[in-house]
């Protein structure tokens, strides 16, 4: 019999917040273990390649700040 959702979240909220800290972690870890998605997998040679390219001065970073402002505009957000 498993115990519903709801109730684990509100006995684990009841928790001083080092047991919480600890649940959080061990709930996170065990995720760690899932096998990645062929989607995944790509994702992460693209990010490792970007990286190597920037790294290796191949192309240059752009400010935090002004990638927002782009993001922002794009979504007709306003600032």
């Amino acid at each position: 019999m498993t115990i519903p959702l709801k109730e684990v979240e509100e006995r684990a909220l009841l928790l001083p917040p080092k047991e919480r800290e600890i649940l959080a972690d061990r709930l996170l870890s065990s995720l760690d273990s899932e096998p990645l998605t062929h989607i995944n997998e790509a994702w992460i040679q693209e990010a490792e390649r970007r990286y190597k390219e920037y790294k290796d001065g191949n192309i240059k970073g752009i400010p935090g700040d002004r990638v927002f402002n782009e993001i922002r505009q794009e979504l007709g957000w306003q600032n």
